[in-house]
């Protein structure tokens, strides 16, 4: 879909390299600028390593890209980026506010220059903040981990960087957005995300039950604030989750569970009946299904029509794609995996001698 479309990535760690690998799946040119010497930090975030000395952390984002070395200190590397810039649709950073505008690399100068240039800077907490964004400490600020957890336990984060992760994708939306959208002026292609702000707007509905009811958000666990049944349950030998969303899945789960008395229960017809009793209606189920193992409820379930699932480990939801050690997890969007990740530097040669072309 964007075959042609250069992107120069000037991003590292998560949220920058998720974005342009997503262009680069989506058929963009992806040039990866990495310091000499270390490159991308995730470089050595490892163990675990592959047989080329790659860190699975940088593996996971950064296919469908060439690798080229510069210093941004270096008189000679700067010019050659501002060439690259000059050739490119799309630029992408995650640098510091001065960063770049102190070494003669004013985003909003280039963008001027070129009317057709996509510029996006991913920041920790907005475009005037000097702080460095760390998914965990966005996760603790924006309300995450407050209703994260079980009910009685700690504060708990998630087990993926996901505000890293909607941060990219949120890039990547806005990207695409004016990539598709007619002439614009330098100040509307100059976009700025922040890990903070896709966090926060992350919060959806746990928001709008604050917001609506003025009342703090609590944790619930493996349960939801506002659907009941909606859980973790133990059936007799692995967990699974029961996920009502209507009342005909309500009434459909408790018949098929053998459960008449609640199905027939006129209080519980409806689901702010069977919010009410939660503990009453969890207390129930979870008897019911300790007395099978999980896939005998599965297929239970399923026949009802009610939407449940077995808690799978990584390695067994990773055994149901084609999931591969070095081009990663597949695209979640309509794209393609066409170049590895690369190794530190591994075109550097070919984008000094030929630009652009070095894509062909």
């Amino acid at each position: 879909m964007l075959d042609g479309v250069r992107v120069l990535d000037l991003t590292r760690v998560l949220a920058g390299p998720l974005s342009t690998m997503m262009l680069g799946d989506l058929g963009a040119n992806v040039i990866k600028v990495e310091r000499p010497g270390s490159g991308d930090e995730t470089r050595g975030w490892g163990p675990p390593f592959d047989e080329r000395g790659e860190s699975a952390y940088y593996l996971s984002v950064n296919r469908n890209k060439k690798s080229l070395l510069a210093d941004l200190d270096a008189p000679a590397d700067r010019d050659l980026l501002r060439s690259l810039i000059g050739g490119a649709r799309v630029v992408v950073d995650n640098f510091r506010p001065g960063t770049l505008e102190r070494r003669g690399l004013d985003p909003v100068s280039f963008l001027t220059q070129e009317p057709s240039l996509i510029w996006c800077t991913i920041t920790g907490f907005g475009p005037d903040s000097t702080r460095l964004g760390y998914d965990f400490v966005v996760q603790a600020e924006r309300g995450w981990m407050a209703i994260t957890g079980e009910e009685r336990g700690g504060p708990m984060k998630s087990g993926v960087a996901l505000a890293d992760i909607l941060a990219g994708k949120d890039a990547t939306i806005a990207i695409l957005a004016a990539l598709a959208a007619p002439a614009l002026p330098p100040n509307r292609r100059r976009l700025f995300i922040s890990l903070a702000d896709s966090a926060t707007a992350a919060l959806i509905n746990v928001a709008q039950n604050v917001l609506v009811s003025g009342l703090e958000a609590s944790r619930y666990g493996n349960a939801h604030p506002n659907l009941v049944p909606y859980q973790l349950f133990d059936a007799a030998d692995r967990p699974l989750v029961v996920a009502v969303g209507t009342d005909a899945q309500w009434r459909a789960c408790s018949e098929a569970l053998g459960l008449s008395d609640l199905a027939e229960d006129p209080a519980l017809a409806t689901n702010a009946g069977r919010l009410a009793a939660r503990a009453r209606i969890v207390a129930r189920i979870q008897a019911r299904l300790r007395e099978q193992p999980a896939a005998h409820w599965m297929e239970v379930l399923s026949q009802a029509g009610v939407p449940s699932g077995v808690v799978n480990t990584v390695k067994e939801a990773l055994a149901e794609t084609d999931a591969s050690p070095l081009y990663g997890v597949p695209p979640s969007v309509p794209g393609a995996i066409r170049l590895p990740p690369p190794t530190l530097g591994e075109h550097d040669r070919e984008i000094r001698e030929r630009g652009w072309g070095a894509f062909g």
